[in-house]
């Protein structure tokens, strides 16, 4: 058991949160990245209206990504506990038991959403312009859900045993592979829309092939045998109890893009959902490197929990709180500074342009606190609070930005679809600032 993450419960947290987090930041960015250079591509490669089919497929892709993340990161949080208890006949049981429900999920979301693709793409806001451009590219990508779920929960296990920089190498593979054939398929081979989504799948099924191989390696205490592949209900249980929380958060995600594409369709034509497109992927950039800190902030707080450590679970969370909001804080700097160079990276089209660019002005409003919401709504899963990690995820993205959603737009037209967004930031993260308190106060008691 000499790799078993034991330095979790006794090494320094401000260099383990280095060592786990620097890792995943860079996959996490390299991802962003990734998702940003696609549309580039598609933008520059395809056409303006190519973009807008893109942004279309964003809630299909959420709640694909919602069924993912709900095993993976839920399985992933209960492996650090597990380590932290040195329970790891369970820990070798969770393996084995992603697999099987990736599997299951994975059929029961691929066949019926092939066979409805079209009137589901046209209810989340496709037009007749906008429909082929989105229709040809999800095709691709649901045929793929399996290979998509199994890649990112493996990555995720595998940070959560112990080995952040075997997770960082996968996903840097994935985008530098999606990198070159993105531009061979889409100018080189002519396939639009179709070349992009086969980048995207191939490059998975090489990584997955490696992730596989790390399984199956003697000398790792984690290991895929015939023995883990077992449904185990407690496992499948506590997995989906835990990962239910961003599975909701990423469900109710698609519901909201479904709102916004039809708000900006009916204010703003097919450009504007094209221009929610670009400034999506502009904020989810800088979002993704928190959400790379959360992943490797996850683990050390999910063992030190389940060690009982609790100055050591204050200390990891006090310190990325600090980081996220350094990194929100440029964030924040760059969109209200260079908002008209960031759009026409995407686009020649000065229509297209124009919108995107008041859009991250707008969106970008409050950034500078949001990545404390981030961090703490991700705290809470990775100890295993689930109930509270998925209240506010439903407040944020329902209660606050829906009525917002409805309401604003009436009287500002499409500056009310952007002003939703922050509106319901700055209420999300005073929500998050009293629970984080509460939660504080418990822990000093354990003391």
């Amino acid at each position: 058991m000499k790799s078993t993450p034991i330095e979790l419960g006794t090494k320094d947290i401000g260099k383990l949160l280095m060592q786990y987090a620097i890792p995943s930041i860079i996959a996490t960015t390299a991802s962003a990245l990734y998702s940003i250079t696609d549309s580039i591509f598609i933008g520059n490669g395809v056409g303006a209206l190519a973009i807008s089919g893109l942004a279309i497929t964003f809630p299909l892709m959420n709640l694909s990504a919602a069924l993912g993340t709900m095993v993976g990161v839920g399985a992933s949080a209960i492996l650090s506990m597990r380590l932290g208890q040195k329970d790891y006949d369970s820990a070798n049981k969770i393996v084995g038991n992603v697999f099987l429900l990736i599997l299951i999920l994975g059929v029961l979301f691929t066949i019926p959403v092939l066979i409805f693709l079209r009137p589901i793409l046209y209810f989340f806001g496709a037009s007749s312009d906008t429909l082929p451009y989105a229709y040809d590219f999800m095709q691709i990508i649901v045929s793929g859900t399996i290979i998509t779920h199994l890649y990112f929960s493996f990555n995720a296990l595998i940070r959560a045993s112990g080995q952040p920089m075997k997770s960082m190498t996968a996903t840097i593979l994935t985008v530098v592979i999606n990198a070159i054939l993105n531009p061979l398929f889409i100018f080189g081979f002519g396939w639009g829309m179709r070349g992009s989504a086969f980048a995207t799948i191939i490059s998975q099924v090489i990584v997955l092939i490696w992730q596989l191989h790390f399984f199956q390696q003697k000398d790792n205490f984690l290991n895929i045998r015939k023995s883990t592949l077992r449904l185990d209900r407690k496992i499948a249980f506590d997995s989906i109890a835990i990962g239910i929380s961003p599975f909701l958060m990423n469900a109710v995600s698609s519901v909201i893009v479904i709102i916004i594409n039809h708000e900006l369709l009916i204010y703003g034509g097919d450009l504007a959902v094209g221009a929610f497109g670009i400034v999506n992927r502009v904020a989810m950039l800088f979002v993704m490197v928190v959400f790379g800190l959360n992943h490797g902030m996850q683990p050390i707080a999910g063992y030190n929990y389940g060690a009982k450590l609790y100055p050591r679970v204050l200390e990891v969370l006090k310190k990325s709180i600090i980081i996220a909001t350094v990194v929100m804080s440029v964030g924040f700097v760059v969109a209200q500074l260079f908002p008209y160079q960031i759009a026409s990276i995407f686009s020649n089209d000065q229509e297209l342009v124009t919108k995107s660019e008041i859009g991250i002005r707008i969106v970008f409003m409050f950034y500078p606190l949001i990545g404390f919401q981030i961090v703490v709504s991700t705290f809470f899963q990775s100890i295993g609070k689930a109930g509270k990690a998925i209240f506010l995820s439903l407040t944020r993205q329902v209660i606050f930005l829906i009525p917002f959603l409805l309401i604003l737009p009436k009287y500002f037209g499409i500056n009310g679809v952007w002003f939703a967004m922050p509106a319901s930031d700055a209420l999300s993260i005073i929500l998050s600032f009293i629970l984080i308190r509460l939660q504080i106060k418990a822990f000093r008691k354990e003391f």
